[in-house]
Order: structure tokens, then C-alpha cells, then sequence
């Protein structure tokens, strides 16, 4: 039975070692944190998990909280004017719901699941030393933990990471006592609102420890009326700030949420990051390789709610590898192999991400403002979500824009 160590119990590591164990692997996760410490700590992350990546979870039977989490059936995209009114509202359907689980909830209940399913659990925090001594134990040894000492392992990779700074400043509240969108107030949906030359306010309907809720997410531009959460100020004053930035730049969305309250007293979260790609090979000071996955080697801004897709998508991606590999060494060669096949996908979800990242050339602005004609253009652009391969063949090249525009 072949062993593999994984470091890090997030959506990609816990998935990896749940469905490793269907293989009748002898998998170890190392944890920061219990179960109990996960639910009672602060909100991690927004996320929002769209049909590929819901699938996988249905594939091995992860998705513990389906039935009782809201479906989310559509984006919705606004844009403000100067003068802070609505120029522009669409409403574009999934062709599969998407879902939201608070990580809490999940990776505390998937912690317990892994050793119910015969894994191991160490709860154990894992600088490079401990690595540095633990991997001859282990066939394969899979960081996962995209933060602290470890990813400092993996080198960035210059032509694929265009950012040396945060390109958005975060700041997020989970809260309940939103009403519903008065356009389609039987379909919930993330809504996407633009700032043009400000930022960005995602609301996202979800899950979290006290049931179904919302997610208000602002990413502002660095320097910026929306980067003012650096003082890192109290639960309450947090959630003030958030609905007066919304009171003043999106005063339709503010007459939905102004009634908001957080769900708990851990519901907020502030903070930001470099978007990189790093080299999947990390080499310890003993001479062993160990493999990174997921945000340890390649973390894209949430602007397009990619995080916990990719992370799902690159475990899928790293299982079949596992498995195809029977026998054989988990040597350097395999773990560039490895990755250079989650690449194929996920280079199509950072070249989009850091495209959303910049303001929008004009023939973007010409698929926003057909969407807001055409149901068609919006429930492309919508499904997207799912399979960012897809804006490659439409949305991110002019010419091809032009010629899809046409045909619609």
C-alpha cells in the first residue's frame, strides 16, 4: 500500500486524500487545526462552486451539504455610473446550479469524514524542518497549504506571474437579513457589480455554520475609496463599512442588504494577495521532492470565484495522475508531468483572471452591453464560470469577440 503524506486540509488536500482512500491508499493530513478549531475560528475565504467542480464532489461523496445549501442559478451583472445609479443590469442562467459552503463547515466535517474513511489525522502545524524529516516516510509527499513557510518551497515562475503586488484590496462579511433581488426574486444568484476605476461587490448566496446566508465581498482597487480595511477594524465596524461603501456606490444593492447583521461573531475577513504561478517541485534540504498543489502553485485573484474550482479540479487532476502512476517513482519528472497536466486547464483560468483584472478593453465592454440584450451573450458569459476554457474561444480576443457578436 502506497503512502502519501498531504500538509494542509483545505478543499484541494481533503479532497485529494478523501478520494485517495477509495484507492485503498495509506493517506496521512497534517492540520493546523481540529475539526472544533476550524468551526469556532473566522471565516476563511468567499468561494463559490460552480457544476464541474460540485461534480467531483457528487463523484466521491463529499457534497454532505448539498440538500440544504442554496442554489445558486444564475450571475447577475450591474455597472455604476459617476453619478452612482445603474447603467447597466443583466441576469445571465447556469445551465447547473453552483453552490457555496462556508470552508468551516466543510473542511472541519471533511477532516471528520477522512478518519471515519480509515485516514490519518496529525494536527500539527509543518514548517520545512518537519518535512524536511518526515518525507522519506512517505512514497509522495503533497503541500497544500497555500499560506506560511512552506510555499516558500516552490520558486515563482516570472512569464507566468505578470503581478509582484496585490492588484485588490479584500474585504469580505457573511451576513443574514438580505433581501431578495426584486428582478428575479425566485432565483438566487451571485451578483457581480462594477465600480468602473473603484472595485468590485460580489453577493453570494451561501452556507455557513448558522445556515443559508450571504456573502458581501468587496474587492477594491489598491489606493483606492474601497481599500480601507487595513486598520483591520472590529466584526461590527467591519460590516458598517462594507454597507456604507455599498450605501454610497451601489444604493441598489444597499436597499437589499441595509437590513444586514453578520451570522456570527467570526464572520468577517480582510486582507489581500499576489496572483503567482509557482514551480510545482519543491526540493527539501535532504535531497526529497515534495509536489505543490492547488494555491500553493498557482493563486489567482477571486475576481472570477476560481479558487475553490481550481482547487477541486486540480485534486481531480492529481488523482488520476496518483493512480495512473501505479508502482512507478513519485520522482521529480512525474510531478512536472503532474502539474503540466492541471496546467492545461488552469492556464485558461489565470490568463481570464488577470484579464478581469484590468480595466476593460472595448470589446469587452461590447459582451457586457450585448448581454444586457441578449440572453444568449449572458448565459455564455455565466456558464464561463464552470468552464473558463471556454472565453478562450470568445471573450478574450477581439477578433473573435467581433465574430461571435455577429453570429448572436
Amino acid at each position: 500500500m502506497r503512502k502519501v503524506l498531504i500538509v494542509g486540509a483545505g478543499q484541494s488536500g481533503l479532497q485529494l486524500a478523501l478520494s485517495l482512500r477509495e484507492h485503498d491508499y495509506d493517506v496521512t493530513v497534517m492540520s493546523a487545526r481540529t475539526p472544533e478549531e476550524i468551526r469556532a475560528g473566522s471565516v476563511m475565504s468567499t468561494q463559490c462552486m460552480f457544476g464541474a467542480a460540485l461534480q467531483h464532489e457528487r463523484d466521491h461523496s463529499l457534497n454532505l451539504w448539498e440538500s440544504e445549501t442554496v442554489r445558486v442559478e444564475g450571475l447577475g451583472v450591474s455597472i455604476a455610473a459617476p453619478d452612482s445609479s445603474r447603467a447597466l443590469d443583466w441576469f445571465g442562467e447556469l445551465d447547473e446550479y453552483a453552490q457555496s459552503v462556508d470552508q468551516r463547515v466543510k473542511m472541519a466535517g471533511w477532516l471528520e469524514l477522512f478518519e471515519e474513511r480509515g485516514g490519518k489525522l496529525i494536527i500539527h502545524g509543518v514548517a520545512t524542518s518537519d518535512l524536511n524529516a518526515l518525507a522519506k516516510l512517505y512514497d509522495l509527499v503533497v503541500v497544500s497549504a497555500g499560506k506560511g513557510e512552506l510555499v516558500q518551497l516552490f520558486d515563482r515562475i516570472p512569464e507566468l506571474s505578470p503581478y509582484t503586488a496585490p492588484q485588490r484590496s479584500l474585504a469580505l462579511a457573511y451576513v443574514h437579513g438580505m433581501e431578495p433581488r426584486p428582478e428575479h426574486p425566485d432565483k438566487a444568484a451571485v451578483r457581480f457589480n462594477i465600480i468602473p476605476g473603484v472595485g468590485e461587490l460580489f453577493q453570494i448566496p451561501a452556507y455557513t455554520l448558522s445556515g443559508n446566508c450571504d456573502i458581501m465581498f468587496f474587492e477594491g482597487i489598491p489606493g483606492g475609496p474601497l481599500d480601507c480595511f487595513s486598520d483591520r477594524p472590529g466584526p461590527q465596524e467591519h460590516l458598517d463599512r462594507i454597507l456604507a461603501l455599498t450605501k454610497q456606490f451601489l444604493p441598489w444593492e444597499y436597499e437589499r442588504s441595509r437590513k444586514a447583521v453578520l451570522t456570527d461573531a467570526h464572520a468577517t475577513l480582510a486582507g489581500g494577495y499576489t496572483p503567482v504561478v509557482r514551480d510545482a517541485v519543491g526540493s527539501l534540504p535532504s535531497g526529497y521532492n515534495v509536489l505543490g498543489m492547488a494555491d500553493v502553485v498557482v493563486a489567482n485573484d477571486p475576481i472570477t470565484g476560481q479558487g475553490s474550482n481550481n482547487a477541486s479540479k486540480c485534486a481531480a487532476s492529481y488523482l488520476d495522475s496518483i493512480l495512473a502512476n501505479g508502482d512507478k517513482p513519485f520522482d521529480a519528472a512525474w510531478m512536472r508531468s503532474t502539474f503540466d497536466d492541471y496546467w492545461a486547464y488552469a492556464q485558461h483560468v489565470t490568463i481570464w483572471t488577470n484579464a478581469m483584472l484590468q480595466p476593460p478593453p472595448p470589446h469587452v465592454m461590447q459582451i457586457i452591453g450585448a448581454a444586457g440584450e441578449n440572453p444568449a451573450v449572458a448565459k455564455r458569459f455565466a456558464n464561463g464560470f464552470s468552464d473558463p476554457t471556454d472565453f478562450q474561444n470568445w471573450f478574450l480576443d477581439p477578433e473573435k469577440t467581433a465574430a461571435y457578436l455577429a453570429s448572436v
